[in-house]
């Protein structure tokens, strides 16, 4: 079933994830990753409660080693059991053990400390620990889906204003998604590293809303190619299953509902 909450509403865990992804990569003022992306950066989500999640999952995603908190047992569990974090642990000594053990081999790794944020926090202090990307940086630089390049409140070329796309199918995400996730690597200008890893990456980490929802923010020539080329996709049969893409940009919203190809009746 197609969702009923798009990738562009703002309290779809997807998009928020996603927000906090591209605001990670403006704080580290790393525009052309490495293979290790952010690989080798401390990132400190603060508590695992549903923004400390979209955070802790851009940080797997950007390559972060991230350290979160919880003292609550739910949380944690949760975490653990959706891939959000790798480790829980019962203290920070046991936390700094693992994240410089990833972080010296520019890994990307999350851990959990089940104590409230307050004595990790403290701890931190004590111990001089400064993490190099924090949950503000992730959070206060949040990305804005409708904003659009400079260029084009200039009056530049319009294609290259700023777009966001998402997608999603009716059945079997799993089979279907990736042919959707193939179509936007191929509409992806080369030198986007980021938003390769993200197509890539964020299905391992944002679990069940991961695997009915995708979302990536590029500019209106992708958003064309994409639409464009899934739409092929329908008529040449290599996608059987109705979809929808929504497109969002300073000009507004745009939705784009797919079905498969009528056979005619023998």
């Amino acid at each position: 079933m197609l969702p009923e909450i798009t990738a562009l509403d703002p309290a779809s865990p997807v998009l928020n994830a996603y927000s906090c992804y591209r605001s990670l990569i403006d704080a580290a003022g790393n525009p052309h990753p490495s293979e290790t992306g952010l690989g080798g950066q401390l990132l400190y989500a603060g508590e695992l409660d549903e923004e400390g999640r979209a955070i802790t999952i851009a940080g797997n995603v950007a390559g972060c080693a991230t350290l979160a908190a919880t003292a609550d047992p739910d949380d944690q569990k949760r975490a653990f059991r959706e891939n959000v974090a790798d480790f829980l642990v019962t203290s920070l000594d046991e936390a700094l053990r693992i994240l410089k053990n990833e972080i010296r081999k520019q890994a990307t790794v999350s851990v959990c400390v089940g104590l409230s944020t307050d004595e990790v926090e403290g701890e931190m202090r004590d111990r001089g620990v400064r993490p190099d990307l924090t949950r503000a940086d992730a959070t206060q630089r949040q990305f804005n889906v409708w904003a659009t390049r400079t260029m084009w409140r200039l009056g530049g070329d319009p294609m290259l204003a700023g777009a966001t796309v998402a997608w999603a199918v009716d059945a079997l995400p799993s089979k279907w998604l990736p042919r959707f996730d193939a179509i936007a690597l191929e509409c992806l200008q080369p030198s986007d590293n980021w938003n390769r890893r993200w197509i890539n990456l964020s299905p391992r980490y944002l679990g069940r809303a991961g695997s009915s929802l995708r979302v990536v923010s590029a500019d209106c020539e992708f958003a064309k190619k994409f639409v464009e080329r899934s739409r092929s996709a329908f008529h040449q049969e290599d996608i059987t299953t109705a979809a929808v893409i929504w497109v969002a940009s300073e000009s507004g919203s745009e939705e784009y509902k797919l079905q498969p190809a009528q056979r005619p009746s023998s």
